[in-house]
Parts: C-alpha cells; sequence; structure tokens
C-alpha cells in the first residue's frame, strides 16, 4: 500500500499528488496538519511522527517495499523509478 502525508495547499505535496495521479497509481491520503503547521487530525499527525520521526510533510509510505521518503524530489524519483 502507497500512503502520503501531505496538507492541502502545500506545494511540495502538490507535486506528489500530480505525479502520482499522471501515473494512475492508487494511494491513501492523509492530512494530519496545514501547510502552515496547524495539526488538523491528532491521530494522523501522531502517525506521521511515529512512522518518520519528523513532523515534516510531505511524507510517502511504500508498505510493499518498506520505504519511507520526505522530501518531494525524492518522492517523485521513487516512484517513477518503481510504479512509472
Amino acid at each position: 500500500m502507497l500512503e502520503l502525508y501531505q496538507a492541502e495547499g502545500c506545494p511540495y505535496s502538490a507535486s506528489v499528488r500530480e505525479k502520482l495521479t499522471d501515473l494512475g497509481v492508487s494511494y491513501v491520503i492523509h492530512n494530519p496538519r496545514l501547510a502552515s503547521g496547524e495539526v488538523r487530525n491528532e491521530r494522523t499527525h501522531g502517525e506521521l511522527t511515529d512512522l518518520g520521526g519528523q513532523d515534516q510533510i510531505p511524507h510517502f509510505v511504500d508498505t510493499n517495499r518498506q520505504e519511507t521518503l520526505y522530501e518531494s524530489d525524492d518522492i517523485v524519483e521513487y516512484v517513477v523509478k518503481h510504479y512509472g
């Protein structure tokens, strides 16, 4: 399963969403906080920080390959390589 922890209004999250959509890849999206940092969902925010140890978005999780990534450019490169 592919999961994206992201925030609406965050340009880095948007670039990842656009690439996943362009590739036709199915994924689960989580909105733990706003781009400004205001937490909107305590449960998913806790998952975000537990999984990666940071309060940083976007955060991409590929449970099939046991991979997690933070930087949008790295995430885009990863999904193109493995799912493109």
